[in-house]
């Protein structure tokens, strides 16, 4: 459906089962399951579908080796668990990622390899394989780019690796497939009270600068890092839950690590871990953990982050990477439970925590990726009692997230350039086919330059320089199929330069 489409089915609705606020993971997560119970459900984003935390993670599906160390088991289980539910629900964009530790000292062998063998059993029979030892020989042989100086060896294990912002939306197609009506680009500004309960929402269309009125049984808040924010409108004396964490990336050439097994350095100088992963045929590095003081749409990484990074890596591969490697850096905030005592947020768990307002808003906090379906789950059960709807069983555990046959059908009529007569789309835009632009714009709810080359391609992570050079093409045919004039060209191409120039590092 085109924008236009959806507003007219906004507009038709009274009265919704359950309102969502917030598109990142957790959100369309919710939406997906209580749509797929059967409930009526709308989900409203203030930006673009995981614009914020949910498209700047590690792009790892795992179960936190760092938080086993931390003696959180029952995090560590349940993550592990909804990881063998990722590979066999969304096959096509999550998948086995085997990883290395490197091994400098004898000590390291049993004890990470210990630790390891928990985190494999802990799995249960979805377990990807079980963690081994690797000789120096056999850890250059599937590390190539390592550092031999030192190197005794090196522990193999196994997790998985997606692209979190294509599982988004992924999440939001299943959802509407579910009947849900998902909508981006709309801001929630206040919320409808009777007798002192939340009974809706007044929002705000982005584009069309249109006002809402919007009522619901059950009205949840999935904001993320915004999630204090949503509350604060809710209730003014909320107090503040959450703590931020920066975790920043950067992304290099293959050449760095030329190797299908990522590497993990288990204690970098602030005590986290960090990763160097392929994806997408360069190579990933991160995260940094540096607490900041609010939250922030557009978080950039810090001069200081970025030559952690850097430095951490020069000592473990033989090319040395400097500033002027970085094709692209990017940072996300993780949205942490506050803890008492002045604990330091690398310390911070990523349980989820769900709570109800005296409003009865339900707000979801905490929590990461990879348990997003069952703080789904979680979310959904709560706002059900809340809100005194039907009870129905969740069914997201075996609800396959590949893609459907509708969109398989509408992206091979774009690559035969079947959509409104569009001859253009069996060209490219610096390798980029248009036809992967026209489906963003037709099915999957791209309404901005940035939009389609941050989140539903992923080139402005992966080459910012190169994301800069695509715009203006990007805009022109995006702006074909929208009906939209030269000035919205020209606006869209300064809005994503603007925002492309924190992507690379300065001169």
């Amino acid at each position: 459906m085109m924008r236009s489409e959806l507003l007219a089915r906004l507009e038709a609705e009274t009265m919704w089962d359950i309102l969502i606020i917030g598109g990142g993971a957790t959100g369309l997560g919710v939406a997906l399951d209580a749509a797929s119970r059967g409930y009526k459900t709308l989900l409203l984003e203030q930006d673009d579908f995981c614009k914020g935390t949910s498209s700047r993670s590690t792009k790892l599906i795992h179960g936190g080796v760092r938080y086993l160390a931390q003696g959180n088991v029952r995090l560590v289980s349940d993550a592990l668990h909804e990881r063998g539910l990722l590979l066999k629900n969304a096959p096509d964009l999550v998948h086995p990622l085997p990883m290395v530790i490197p091994v400098y000292r004898s000590w390291q062998v049993p004890y990470y390899l210990t630790g390891l063998n928990l985190y494999d059993l802990l799995a249960g029979g979805l377990r990807i394989g079980w963690s081994r030892f690797l000789s120096k020989s056999a850890t250059m042989q599937r590390v190539p780019g390592l550092s031999e100086d030192g190197l005794r060896g090196g522990i193999l294990f196994h997790d998985a690796q997606f692209d979190d912002a294509r599982l988004g939306i992924r999440l939001a197609s299943a959802a509407a497939a579910q009947g849900a009506l998902v909508l981006n680009h709309f801001r929630v500004e206040s919320f409808i009270k009777s007798s002192g309960q939340v009974t809706g929402v007044e929002a705000r269309d982005r584009f069309s600068r249109r006002e809402f009125t919007l009522r619901a049984r059950g009205v949840v808040n999935a904001t993320g890092i915004f999630s204090d924010t949503v509350r604060k409108l809710d209730s003014a004396d909320s107090p503040d839950l959450i703590a931020f964490s920066q975790g920043s990336h950067v992304v290099l050439d293959r050449g760095f690590l030329p190797s299908e097994t990522a590497v993990l350095i288990p204690r970098t100088d602030d005590g986290r871990v960090l990763f160097a992963i392929p994806w997408n045929g360069k190579v990933l590095a991160g995260t940094t953990d540096l607490p900041v003081p609010s939250p922030e749409l557009e978080p950039s990484p810090m001069q200081e982050e970025i030559e952690f990074i850097l430095s951490h890596l020069g000592r473990l591969l033989a090319r040395q990477p400097q500033t002027k490697d970085v094709l692209s850096m990017f940072a996300g905030l993780r949205p942490l439970v506050k803890a008492r005592g002045g604990v330091a947020t690398s310390a911070l768990s990523r349980d989820h925590v769900v709570l109800v307002s005296d409003s009865g808003l339900v707000s979801t906090i905490g929590g990461k990726w990879t348990t997003y379906r069952k703080m789904a789950e979680d979310t959904v059960d709560r706002v059900v009692g809340v809100a005194g709807l039907e009870g129905r069983a969740c069914t997201t555990e075996s609800l396959s997230l590949e893609q459907t046959e509708d969109a398989r059908g509408l992206a091979g009529g774009l690559e035969r350039g079947a959509v409104d007569g569009n001859a253009e789309t069996n060209s490219e835009i610096c390798g980029l086919p248009a036809a992967d632009v026209l489906k963003a714009v037709h099915a999957e709810w791209a309404c901005t330059v940035e939009d389609v080359l941050s989140r539903r391609t992923r080139t402005l992570l992966l080459d910012a320089r190169k994301a800069i050079e695509m715009a203006p093409r990007v805009a022109e045919l995006m702006a074909a199929e929208l009906s939209m004039g030269p000035d919205w060209v020209s606006e869209q191409v300064e809005s994503f330069r603007d925002i492309a120039k924190r992507y690379l590092p300065s001169d």
